[in-house]
């Protein structure tokens, strides 16, 4: 049987990242839960996310070969998740990818089953989460702020969504109460 794929989304500067690293260290040992590593085309940089960096050429060839059970573009970069990623190691029983809204309804369509987590924030914190990482010039930040629509809801697919306005305890927190009411969960 194929672990629950919880697909994570969300608009920059929510915390995706930072929600399921909490998540992560709160797990207990041998926990049936596995954190897809992605495949982006980008550097890897300390304190970011350890993903597989490849080359525009590497990815294409990759995305070419079949090398991915999921794949999009997003922001001028190229990601993709691995087939072995998106089972996890013998004995997984959900696996946690963040992807992208603009593919949600591909994801859907590869991966039945499929729950969204979708991670979000106040117009005015994400503002101020994006000027603080210092990688975008105000206009792109502005620009990434107005592109973000509300999730649209897609019918019969399961949705969490986490408001990360406050503490990252407060939205992990929340996390754990949406899981725990997923039929199965138990972590």
């Amino acid at each position: 049987m194929s672990p629950v794929l919880i697909y994570t989304l969300g608009p920059s500067g929510a915390g995706k990242d930072s929600v399921l690293e909490w998540l992560k260290s709160r797990l207990p040992p041998g926990a049936a839960v596995h954190f897809a590593r992605r495949c982006i085309t980008r550097a890897a940089h300390p304190g970011a996310e350890q993903h597989e960096p490849l080359s525009p050429a590497v990815f294409a060839t990759e995305r070419a070969a079949n090398a991915f059970g999921l794949c999009w573009s997003a922001n001028g970069l190229d990601y993709g998740v691995r087939h072995a990623e998106l089972q996890g190691p013998p004995g997984t029983q959900w696996v946690f990818v963040t992807g992208s809204r603009a593919y949600l309804s591909q994801a859907i369509a590869r991966v039945p089953g499929l729950v969204v987590l979708h991670v979000t924030a106040a117009p005015e914190v994400l503002l101020q989460r994006l000027v603080a990482r210092g990688r975008e010039s105000a206009v792109s930040i502005q620009a990434r702020l107005e592109r973000t629509p509300p999730l649209e809801r897609p019918p019969g697919t399961t949705v969490l969504e986490i408001h990360n306005n406050g503490s990252l305890q407060d939205a992990g927190r929340q996390l754990e109460l949406a899981l725990g009411f997923l039929p199965g969960w138990a972590a």
